[in-house]
């Protein structure tokens, strides 16, 4: 990924330290305000198009504070997952690309909300997810705290959601699901690519060429028969007879003996 290596080197004083950290203290003082207020503070605070477009820009950032969830024990569950996630990805990545990856999140979710009026988190967390998920595919969890899962499986669900989506939902939910997942495309689209996509693309062309240049090989029982063209007896019926190519026609019809030298130039 030299593109994020040189956007490092350039701008890596910008990263944010601890960023999963900010978020989750952040998403936890929005839910409890928002027990409070009986879901005034999120209605100020999410990502509406039309609201924007009436001068309430601070939607374009608040949005990503919103709770995803409701329920007290689902709330904390789901931070917990997002905390775990995002600070092993921290230790992986470094400080700067993970601001990145979350940065590209936050600004597809907001073309994704443009396109069908409104726009959460929730791809964004779900980006997590699958990055945790491709980078540490045999990390396991326990499902109710009893039954060990790899993190690949449970990623295995998320794309089937996301395809879920893409085949079923309005047009305009297919291109927000597309563009919300562009921050895991930017960073793992290539190497999925090469790993995964690239060799099965080159042993089809293998196989093509092969079939295209097949070398056809004779039956080991097949014999070769020779025919005169004068008298057109051939070395099958004709065993004791011999064959040959004439020297001064120089053309590929075979001559017996008795017409090589007897026959038309």
């Amino acid at each position: 990924m030299y593109w994020i290596d040189k956007l490092e080197r350039k701008y890596g004083r910008f990263s944010i330290r601890g960023l999963v950290r900010y978020l989750v203290i952040g998403i936890s003082i929005i839910f409890a305000l928002d027990v409070f207020s009986n879901g005034t503070v999120t209605d100020l605070l999410a990502l509406d198009t039309s609201r924007v477009l009436r001068g309430e820009v601070w939607r374009l950032l608040t949005f990503i504070f919103v709770p995803p969830i409701k329920g007290v024990i689902a709330i904390i569950f789901l931070l917990y997952l997002f905390y775990m996630f995002g600070t092993a990805l921290e230790k992986y990545w470094g400080s700067f690309r993970l601001t990145l990856y979350y940065v590209i999140g936050v600004i597809s979710a907001i073309i994704a909300a443009f396109i069908t009026g409104s726009g959460t988190a929730e791809f964004i967390n779900l980006s997590f997810f699958l990055a945790f998920a491709y980078i540490y595919p045999n990390f396991q969890l326990l499902i109710f705290f009893i039954i060990p899962v790899k993190v690949k499986y449970l990623a295995v669900f998320e794309l089937i959601f996301v395809l879920f989506t893409l085949l079923f939902s309005p047009i305009p939910e297919k291109v927000a699901a597309l563009i919300s997942f562009s921050n895991f495309l930017l960073f793992f689209g290539g190497e999925i690519y090469r790993k995964w996509v690239e060799p099965k693309v080159k042993n089809v062309i293998k196989q093509q060429k092969r079939k295209k240049f097949k070398v056809i090989v004779p039956d080991k029982n097949y014999k070769f028969v020779h025919k005169c063209r004068v008298c057109g007896r051939t070395s099958e019926d004709h065993p004791k007879l011999t064959f040959a190519y004439c020297s001064k026609c120089g053309s590929d019809y075979e001559y017996c003996n008795e017409h090589l030298k007897n026959h038309n130039h």
